[in-house]
């Protein structure tokens, strides 16, 4: 589990390997990954966009970019929290992410990034 805070907004990731939907005889490693998004600000904020970078050890890196979280664009009020999971396939079995999510203060609409910590992917069988 790693965290990061910006801006009084708290991020946890949370990562787990999914050997029922992988088939690393295939080069096709699943993991999901648990997001906390806590809002400890004074504000209530609004997640509109998200920005990825995937890193797959020995293969390209991919951006992923868009609206929202897993089709939502959450809003979160002081001291509430969001939680939501999503995957990622790997062809390698090791890799990491890490990634931004652009807020909005609902008062004003003025925006502002969020940091996502970076967070590993390793499938069990890759660590021998």
């Amino acid at each position: 589990m790693v965290t990061e805070v910006t801006k009084g907004i708290k991020v946890t990731v949370e990562t787990e390997y999914q050997p029922s939907y992988s088939s690393p005889s295939q080069y096709h490693y699943v993991f999901t990954y648990r997001i906390t998004i806590e809002n400890g600000g004074d504000f209530t904020i609004q997640l509109m966009r998200r920005r990825w970078q995937i890193y797959d050890a020995g293969f390209m890196s991919r951006e992923v970019e868009g609206e929202g979280v897993v089709g939502l664009q959450p809003v979160l009020e002081p001291g509430q929290t969001h939680q939501y999971v999503s995957g990622c396939n790997l062809k390698s079995g090791i890799g990491k992410m890490v990634g931004t999510y652009l807020m909005e203060r609902i008062v004003d609409g003025a925006t502002f990034t969020v940091n996502v910590p970076e967070f590993s992917m390793v499938a069990p069988m890759r660590l021998n």
